[in-house]
């Protein structure tokens, strides 16, 4: 059973910073790509960044910039490094990983908030 724990979440002012953690275990293999989501109250989950199996990382206009996201494949670790945090980003983020042909899972969320 493959697991997704997230970590990093919390309350921070703007101008701020915050590391999301999202580490993997479980019967997982072949990772075609790992990325990060988020979900503001009344708005769809939009892709803030994604990094696939070679290393290319791609990033939504709003976060450009200031995210980082990265990976430790020892680890089965994607990490999103938020800097330069603004009200905007606010929201709870989705970790999720694709592996296999098909298969894919998300994470448990955990909530960003970013005050004035």
């Amino acid at each position: 059973q493959v697991q997704l724990v997230e970590s990093g979440g919390g309350l921070v002012q703007a101008g701020g910073s915050l590391r999301l953690s999202c580490a993997a275990s479980g019967s997982i293999f072949n990772i075609r790509h790992m990325a990060w989501h988020r979900q503001a109250p009344g708005k769809q989950r939009e892709l803030v960044a994604s990094i696939n199996s070679g290393g290319t990382t791609n990033y939504s206009d709003s976060v450009k910039g200031r995210f980082t996201i990265s990976r430790d494949n020892a680890k089965n670790t994607v990490y999103l490094q938020m800097n330069s945090l603004k009200p905007e980003d606010t929201a709870t983020y989705y970790c999720y990983v694709g592996w296999g042909l098909v298969t894919s899972k998300w994470g448990q969320g955990t909530q960003v908030t970013v005050s004035s």
